[in-house]
C-alpha cells in the first residue's frame, strides 16, 4: 500500500515503524525539517518538509494516489482538514487521530461530513485498557476481543503459586475451568506453547478465556483481590480527563495530583466529583500528606517517562497495590521489572496496532480480514482477530487435521457471542471470529496459518 502520514511526533513515528516494518511505500510530512531529516535516515521512506494542510504539500506527496492517508499532527482540526483535502485529491482511506474530549461526543457527525474513514485517540485508548485493568487488577493487561467475546490476560506467575511445575493440560482439569495459554513469557524468551509446556515462577502467561472464567480462574489459585475503591491519578493529561471521567461514572473515588495550576483547575472543573489537588506528583513529602499508601492504585499519568517511573517505584515501596504506568519509550519499561505487578501502557503502541490491523485488513479486500490486533513482549507476539471467509481453506476441518506453521496457536473461537476453547476436534466454521496467536509472524489472512 501506498500510506501517505502527516505528523511525525511520538505517535507518526510510531506509525511509520510499524508499517515500514511490513514493507509498504511510506511518504512522511512534518513542517519541522529535522524531524523529517531524523525519520528519512532511520527509515527508507520519502519525506517533505511543509505544512501536511496545503493542497500544494498534499499534492508533492502524491496524495491522489495514496490508499491510505494518516493525520497525526498535535491539532485535531488539522488532522480532520488534513483529511478532507486528501480525500477531494483522491486518496482511498483516510485516518485522522482526534483527542478533543469535546469532539468526542460528536465524532460520527463531523467523521461523516469531513469523509474521515475512520479516526484514533490514543489517549481514549489508553484510558478504556487502564480501566479494564483497575477492574481486574490482578491482571498486568487486558485486551479484548470479538466485542468483548473474550480477553486477552496477562498474569505473572508467582515463585510460590500452584501453577509452578504444572503442565498447561493440567490446568483445565486441575481447576475446574476453561482457559488456553496463548504465549508464555520467560525472562527475554517468548514461547508459544503446547500442551506438555510445564509454567516456572516468575513466567508471564498470556491466557484467551472469557472474563467469567479468567476470574474464576484467578480466584481458584487464590489471588482474588479486594475490588479496587481508591484510586491516585498522578498528571492531569488527555488520558486522566478520559480515564477520571469513567471511574466516577462506575462510583469510584479519585484523587488527581496536577503540578500546573491551570491545568488542575480545568480537570478539576470539568470532572467536579474528583478530588483535585495542586502540587508536585514526585514529591514524597506530599505523597505522604495525601495518603498514597492508603489507595488501592495508583496510575502514573504525567508527561515524562522517567517521573512516572520514579513516582511508581516509590508507590511500590509504599506497598501499594496496584501501580500502572504510562510509557512512551520502550526501552524505560525494563526498569520497572523490580515491580512484579506494576501494569505498564503505551498508548503510542496502542494507536499502531490500530492502524496497523486496518491496513492489513485493506491490503486483503476479499480474504479473511483481519479485525483486531494487539501485540506482547515488545511486539513478537501478535493475538489476530480474523473473520472467517466461506472460501478459506481452513473451515470445516478439525484443527488437528491442518498443517500450520511453526510458533502458530489458535487461540479462540467466538460463534454465536460465545467463545470456543479450541482442542484438536475442533474445526473452523463460516463466519466465526477466529483468534491466533503467533510469534516473528506477520498474518494478513486466517489462510496464512498454513504450511
Amino acid at each position: 500500500m501506498r500510506i501517505v502520514i502527516i505528523g511525525v511526533g511520538k505517535m507518526g513515528k510510531a506509525i511509520v515503524k510499524h508499517v515500514c516494518n511490513e514493507n509498504h511505500e511510506v511518504v512522511a510530512i512534518d513542517s519541522d525539517s529535522s524531524v523529517i531529516e531524523s525519520v528519512i535516515n532511520e527509515y527508507d521512506i520519502m519525506g517533505i518538509c511543509g505544512n501536511g494542510v496545503s493542497y500544494e504539500v498534499q499534492e508533492t506527496a502524491g496524495t491522489d494516489k495514496a490508499d491510505l492517508f494518516i493525520a497525526v499532527t498535535e491539532s485535531d482540526e488539522s488532522n480532520m482538514l488534513a483529511c478532507l483535502i486528501a480525500k477531494k485529491l483522491g486518496a482511498k482511506s483516510t485516518i485522522a487521530r482526534v483527542r478533543n474530549f469535546e469532539y468526542t461526543k460528536q465524532i460520527e457527525l463531523m467523521t461523516g461530513a469531513l469523509e474521515i474513514t475512520r479516526t484514533i485517540n490514543p489517549e481514549l485508548e489508553a484510558a478504556r485498557e487502564i480501566l479494564r485493568i483497575i477492574k481486574f487488577p490482578e491482571a498486568l493487561k487486558v485486551d479484548s476481543f470479538a466485542h468483548g467475546n473474550a480477553d486477552l490476560t496477562e498474569f505473572f506467575i508467582p515463585e510460590d503459586s500452584p501453577l509452578v511445575g504444572m503442565s498447561l493440560m493440567q490446568i483445565n482439569s486441575k481447576f475446574s475451568t476453561s482457559i488456553l495459554v496463548g504465549a508464555v513469557q520467560r525472562d527475554k524468551e517468548v514461547i508459544i506453547p503446547n500442551g506438555k509446556f510445564v509454567l516456572n515462577g516468575k513466567d508471564k502467561i498470556y491466557i484467551i478465556s472469557s472474563q467469567e472464567e479468567s476470574k474464576a480462574f484467578v480466584s481458584k489459585l487464590g489471588l482474588s483481590k479486594t475490588k479496587m475503591k481508591n484510586i491516585l491519578i498522578i498528571g492531569a493529561s488527555r488520558i486522566t480527563y478520559y480515564f477520571a471521567s469513567a471511574l466516577v461514572k462506575n462510583n469510584y473515588n479519585v484523587k488527581i495530583i496536577e503540578v500546573n495550576p491551570d491545568k488542575a483547575k480545568a480537570i478539576a472543573e470539568s470532572i467536579k466529583e474528583a478530588n483535585v489537588v495542586l502540587g508536585d506528583g514526585a514529591d514524597q513529602n506530599l505523597l505522604r500528606e495525601e495518603g498514597l499508601q492508603n489507595f488501592d492504585a495508583v496510575v502514573c499519568l504525567t508527561g515524562f517517562d522517567e517521573e512516572n517511573i520514579i513516582i511508581s517505584l516509590y508507590a511500590n515501596k509504599q506497598n501499594v497495590s496496584k501501580i500502572i504506568t504510562k510509557v512512551n519509550k520502550a526501552s524505560f519499561a525494563g526498569l520497572l521489572e523490580s515491580i512484579q505487578m506494576a501494569s505498564v501502557i503505551f498508548p503510542q503502541d496502542i494507536a499502531a496496532n490500530q492502524v496497523v490491523s486496518y491496513v492489513r485488513a485493506n491490503s486483503n479486500v476479499g480474504g479473511n480480514n483481519i479485525i483486531t490486533l494487539h501485540r506482547m513482549v515488545d511486539n513478537q507476539v501478535e493475538a489476530s482477530e480474523f473473520i472467517a471467509s466461506p472460501k478459506s481453506k481452513v473451515i470445516n476441518i478439525p484443527l488437528r487435521d491442518l498443517r500450520m506453521k511453526e510458533n502458530i496457536l489458535i487461540g479462540g473461537i467466538i460463534r454465536n457471542h460465545q467463545l470456543i476453547v479450541p482442542s484438536g476436534m475442533t474445526a473452523i466454521m463460516e463466519r466465526d471470529s477466529v483468534i491466533v496467536v503467533s510469534k516473528d509472524l506477520m498474518l494478513n489472512d486466517l489462510d496464512d496459518i498454513l504450511a
